[in-house]
């Protein structure tokens, strides 16, 4: 999904990665690529929720962990069906305005990021069969920093946007610091699945 936000906000005129959040893109042209791509990017997020709910067991990771994963997606569908208001100078010729839609997308879109962070740290000792104590240690430390970058990166994104909006900093790195949220949650997914896929599950310790 970032790849392709990326790939899609890098081809629209006066669309910057650096000063734009990536919901900006479901506001100009091409509006229907960014609502396919968290529609979808959603309902693949809750798919896997139901298999890693499958392949875990006991201990509180399996039990909240699946909630959490399906929690980002369900809010990541309905952040691309809710739109955000225009912002920051896009699309360019829109006056910033704010009403309740861009409010309700802007909660969704806390609860994406914190329920990416909390998961990330829910699972950090899910354990599998790894024949190393250090591999083990790897992912957790991997899992915990990822869920700290995740909620770091959207608080910080969160305060340039305001910085910019009253004209303290700009152009802000909202956008940037968004994307790296979202990479760093999207990054941990992709991990977790190739370390289910690689080794088998045994008993949560959590």
């Amino acid at each position: 999904m970032p790849v392709l936000l990326w790939a899609d906000g890098a081809t629209r005129p006066g669309y910057s990665l650096w000063h734009h959040g990536a919901s900006q893109l479901g506001t100009g042209d091409r509006a229907w690529l960014l609502v396919l791509n968290f529609v979808v990017g959603g309902l693949l997020l809750m798919a896997f929720a139901a298999g890693l709910r499958q392949a875990l067991r006991h201990g509180r990771g399996p039990t909240w962990g699946p909630i959490l994963v399906a929690l980002a997606g369900a809010s990541l569908v309905v952040a691309g069906l809710v739109p955000t208001d225009p912002a920051l100078g896009y699309p360019p010729g829109q006056p910033a305005v704010v009403t309740v839609a861009g409010r309700i997308h802007g909660l969704i879109g806390l609860v994406l990021f914190a329920a990416l962070s909390a998961a990330a740290f829910v699972l950090a000792r899910t354990r599998t069969g790894d024949a190393h104590m250090d591999t083990r240690r790897g992912w957790t430390t991997y899992s915990r920093i990822s869920g700290v970058l995740v909620i770091a990166f959207s608080f910080a994104a969160g305060i340039a946007y305001r910085l910019d909006v009253q004209d303290i900093w700009r152009p802000a790195p909202a956008g940037l610091l968004e994307h790296a949220a979202l990479l760093a949650g999207f990054c941990w997914i992709i991990a977790l699945a190739v370390r289910l896929l690689r080794k088998p599950i045994i008993d949560e310790d959590a």
